[in-house]
């Protein structure tokens, strides 16, 4: 009976992991639209079709991976995967996450040194970029009921969308956030005599990496694109789009290995690929030595993650059991939705640009909120009404 049991378990194992293998090959070759669209994705996925977790454990998921530095989309994938399948769900989902992303940079990051120029994907982003605005738009329905708790989360998550837009810095906004939440909470203790519990409320809180750039060219060597990479992947805190910073402070100002429309191009290459947008890296390491650098940046840049998700997934179920690690927690979840909104509404707007694509986008919210209709057909659909308004009115 022993034996039978281990052999169910076994073959339960491989099931997952076959799972999670399809998902996230899929999500890496149809996810668009940034960050934000992709963790919605997820949720989506994961939590109302799949059921592999509910809200509130997604969502505290999603605070943490705002904690540490690395781009947050790969991170929620590594977690989904080891939550699933164990750890060897967690590398077979960062990586298959990963790997369409980078194979198709790579196709345009050739077509760009061959041709000189970027082919034309407008038509399909125009279609895509509505039905993307809808779905973190329920992602973020969704998640907004488990973490906004009451009142006070409420008004810090107001705050944050305020603050954004205002132009202050997104990780100074979370900390801020969860200090907020955390401070309330702490001050009926401290009145009732829990003075201890100042100490151990300020034991969450931790500063920022800050990056030091060191002055001075330097020529050209696979370790030092090796050892940038890694570097910016190691400390990048904030949104994926922060990358681009990194990019032209280590590749055009101190490195000198790229000029800025080359940059430029970098992030169009991240926008119109599927995957993660940080599969900019890949085009980046293309165009300075080629398909090796282009696969030894890619590497760098996402190698931290896998090892900083893998030490705080320890840590994320105790968080709970604590009212200071929550309270705080709590503050973090309703900043980053904050953020998600804020963030939300600068696509929109960059998306959402005629009558064609308002009502592409209102059809699109009828869809995944009365009808639950897969992400991955609402994104298909998006590009090819997106192609074919183009091609007949365009």
């Amino acid at each position: 009976m022993f034996i039978a049991v281990r052999v169910n378990r076994e073959m339960g194992k491989r099931t997952y992991l076959k799972e999670v293998a399809l998902f996230f090959l899929w999500m890496g070759a149809t996810a668009f639209g940034g960050p934000a669209a992709y963790i919605a994705m997820m949720q989506r996925e994961t939590v109302r079709n799949r059921r592999w977790l509910d809200d509130q454990a997604f969502l505290d998921m999603v605070g943490v991976t705002n904690l540490i530095p690395g781009p947050h989309a790969t991170q929620m994938a590594l977690y989904l995967g080891l939550l699933r399948a164990g750890w060897p769900g967690y590398v077979i989902s960062g990586v298959l996450f990963i790997i369409p992303g980078m194979a198709a940079t790579m196709v345009l990051a050739w077509a760009y040194v061959t041709y000189g120029s970027v082919p034309q994907v407008a038509w399909i982003l125009y279609g895509v970029k509505p039905v993307v605005i809808a779905i973190i738009i329920q992602g973020i329905w969704d998640l907004g009921r488990n973490g906004i708790k009451n009142v006070l989360t409420a008004l810090v998550g107001i705050a944050v969308i305020v603050l954004y837009f205002m132009g202050f810095n997104q990780v100074a906004l979370l900390f801020a956030g969860a200090a907020v939440v955390l401070l309330f909470r702490l001050v009926p203790r401290i009145l009732k005599g829990g003075a201890s519990a100042l100490s151990l409320a300020l034991l969450p809180v931790a500063g920022v990496p800050v990056t030091v750039l060191s002055a001075g060219a330097v020529p050209f060597s696979q370790t030092a694109l090796f050892l940038t990479f890694l570097k910016i992947g190691a400390t990048m805190f904030g949104s994926a789009y922060v990358l681009f910073a990194f990019l032209n402070s280590e590749f055009v100002i101190r490195l000198g290995w790229l000029n800025h429309q080359q940059l430029l191009d970098s992030i169009a290459i991240g926008q119109i690929t599927p995957g993660p947008v940080s599969t900019s890296a890949t085009f980046v390491g293309y165009l300075i030595g080629g398909w090796p650098s282009a696969l030894l940046a890619t590497l760098a840049f996402f190698l931290p993650s896998f090892v900083l998700v893998a030490l705080v997934s320890r840590f994320v179920p105790l968080i709970r059991k604590k009212w200071w690690s929550g309270a705080f927690l709590d503050g973090v979840n309703v900043s980053a939705l904050g953020l998600m909104a804020g963030v939300t509404w600068t696509l929109g707007r960059a998306g959402i640009v005629d009558w064609f694509t308002i009502a592409l986008a209102v059809v699109a919210l009828i869809l995944v909120f009365r009808f639950k209709v897969n992400s991955a057909w609402l994104v298909l659909g998006g590009g090819v009404l997106g192609v074919a308004y183009r091609l007949f009115f365009g």
